[in-house]
């Protein structure tokens, strides 16, 4: 699909680091308060799959949380700016979103939680930063630009699609395209079906425990992440656990992708997908030619992995 210069600027939005990091600090904060209170109240899944987030047509949410016999959800809208909590009896309490410190935004959903009598404990430590942050006593974080807001969803609504077609090429086990407000990334993830390596671990305010479980099977995973004040690039990447041999100087198109030795992982720059003629075909090279290495360098059983799709027509015949 080729765009022009308006539709480009519409729905692949620019997504400078620079202006909009105090916003994408503390928007990452109030995602982990939220996500923690999914985590709290969820069964368990493997690799975590029942902490994340998902893109939405207007914001992220939790999709239904259970809490006995009835549900509730938590979305963020960032076209309205609110945070809704929405429960399985019909009640909605509401929260607008703007410049305010994340204890704030904490106070503000625990009341809400319990007003609609579905109280929440979280443990309030953030979780995957380099510095030790307490969520419920954050005074520092308060920025919140509605117009980065915005635009950093409306990349992942962009990449949420690409991602999914992606995904639907891919018959054996994959994870949903979900968002991990740990890490503030979106991620899809193809399994070979085989054991991994015991991970090492060592993840910022992570247990051990729950990286060696997520990554207790061998992998192939792609990604999107907006970037921070260590490496301040929006970018898309792609990465095998275990890596296998030959993995760093693979032929991967496009031609901008590069291999990272300190991330372990390739990486396109999001400009470079942005201003291309045809974005999502851009975006599909790499996430294609990426996988096509790891799963060909792994030796993952692709034919078993990949069988043909039934077509269009005997699907809408069904």
């Amino acid at each position: 699909m080729k765009l022009d210069e308006a539709a480009r600027t519409e729905f692949w939005p620019a997504l400078p680091l620079k202006e909009w990091a105090q916003t994408a600090r503390t928007l990452h904060l109030w995602t982990q308060i939220v996500g923690k209170v999914r985590l709290g109240s969820s069964p368990w899944i493997n690799h975590s799959w029942h902490v994340t987030l998902y893109v939405t047509s207007r914001g992220l949410t939790t999709s239904p949380i259970p809490h006995g016999l009835r549900t509730f959800e938590i979305r963020f809208d960032f076209i309205s700016h609110e945070l809704r909590i929405l429960t399985s009896t019909g009640e909605i309490e509401v929260i607008p979103l703007k410049p305010q410190s994340v204890a704030a935004f904490y106070g503000q959903l625990m009341a809400a939680l319990i007003k609609l009598k579905l109280p929440a404990e979280i443990n309030p430590l953030a979780n995957e930063l380099p510095d030790t942050v307490h969520l419920d006593e954050d005074e520092t974080d308060r920025a919140y630009d509605p117009e980065y807001a915005n635009r950093f969803w409306r990349v992942l609504v962009q990449a949420d699609r690409v991602f999914t077609l992606f995904r639907s090429q891919f018959c054996g086990k994959c994870s949903p395209v979900h968002f991990f407000w740990g890490s503030f990334d979106l991620a899809v993830t193809r399994f070979s079906g085989r054991p991994a390596p015991t991970h090492p671990g060592g993840i910022p305010h992570l247990p051990d425990v729950v990286t060696r479980e997520a990554y207790s099977q061998e992998v192939s995973s792609l990604g999107f992440w907006p970037g921070n004040e260590q490496m301040p690039t929006p970018l898309f990447y792609s990465y095998a656990y275990p890596e296998p041999a030959g993995f760093p100087d693979a032929k991967v198109s496009p031609s901008s992708a590069k291999y990272d030795r300190n991330l372990h992982e390739f990486t396109l720059p999001y400009d470079a997908v942005r201003t291309a003629e045809s974005p999502d075909e851009t975006l599909l090279q790499f996430a294609r030619s990426t996988y096509d290495q790891a799963s060909t360098l792994g030796k993952w059983d692709r034919a078993a992995l990949e069988e043909s799709k039934p077509s269009l027509l005997s699907r809408q015949s069904r």
